[in-house]
């Protein structure tokens, strides 16, 4: 996975547009422009759609004329997610409704006051789900890369409300592991997605979808170096308006001392198979995944 580079797509003049749309017009309005966007992707981004036919053909075992379809339809819901995200930024919440299941486990987790660690994947949408989890009355904190283009991150900020949760921004030195344990000390929820690397991290790794692939070891060891459970979650979505959450049982490293972490992604791992093979057009990875060492 060396060749993700921890940045994203898009422009200020994309965003504007589509904000735009959005205000005036509805999200409907958005849909349907977005329509035509992901068909010019799905004409033009030969390199990411290599790498999502490998994922479609290789990995899930999809015929080439299914796997083609599929691919239209990963660009059209890559699209709606950062709709979504904006939308509710925007203070257009009221558009969406959602379920969960587990949720419980999250509440569980921050009245055994240790707060706790999500992982979650570049599957769905957690930045929608963030918003629905305000229910829990608890900082939620999402730990990302900094790659987007401060000048659409300025421009995002101008027009929308603010984010429903704090971003703690991974940085070269570590300071963000000091961040992470103050967040959990203050019995808050940490998130991060745990499908990502960047070059020169330490990484483990183990078969995913019957193919060797690396994950960021971090991830997996924090729970037991900071004494949190950890729980891994999702957000997928069921409609264009209607998302699912879901939650598993608690692990509890700092307990279950015989876990190690490659135990740990293992069974996340596992859990991520489910999900892409249930929602394949949510798969949000636009770079080689399996290990070509």
């Amino acid at each position: 996975m060396a060749s993700w580079e921890g940045k994203s797509k898009g422009t200020q003049t994309g965003y504007r547009i589509f904000v735009w749309v959005l205000r005036r017009l509805g999200v409907g309005s958005a849909y349907f422009l977005l329509r035509f966007v992901s068909f010019y992707y799905y004409l033009t981004s030969w390199k990411t759609s290599g790498a999502i036919l490998e994922f479609y053909r290789q990995g899930l075992g999809i015929g080439r004329f299914r796997a083609l379809g599929l691919l239209y339809q990963n660009y059209y819901q890559l699209g709606q997610t950062l709709i979504d995200k904006v939308a509710v930024m925007a203070g257009l919440a009221n558009h969406y409704t959602s379920e969960s299941e587990g949720e419980e486990y999250l509440a569980g987790m921050v009245s055994g006051g240790r707060g706790g660690i999500l992982l979650s994947a570049h599957v769905g949408n957690w930045e929608v789900a963030g918003h629905f989890l305000k229910k829990l009355d608890r900082r939620i904190n999402l730990v990302m890369f900094d790659g987007e283009h401060e000048a659409i991150k300025a421009y995002l900020g101008s027009v929308t409300s603010g984010r429903s949760f704090h971003v703690i921004v991974i940085r070269p030195d570590n300071a963000h592991i000091f961040e992470i344990a103050n967040a959990l000390a203050n019995n808050e929820l940490v998130c991060m997605h745990a499908d990502r690397y960047i070059q020169g991290a330490k990484t483990l790794s183990t078969p995913f979808l019957g193919r060797p692939a690396r994950f960021p070891e971090g991830p997996f060891l924090l729970g037991a170096k900071l004494r949190a459970p950890v729980s891994f979650v999702f957000a997928l979505k069921a409609t264009d308006t209607h998302y699912r959450f879901s939650a598993t049982p608690p692990f509890d490293l700092a307990l279950e001392t015989a876990q190690k972490p490659e135990t740990l992604l293992r069974k996340y791992v596992s859990e991520l198979e489910k999900k892409v093979r249930q929602y394949p057009n949510q798969w949000f990875n636009y770079f080689p995944f399996w290990d070509t060492n």
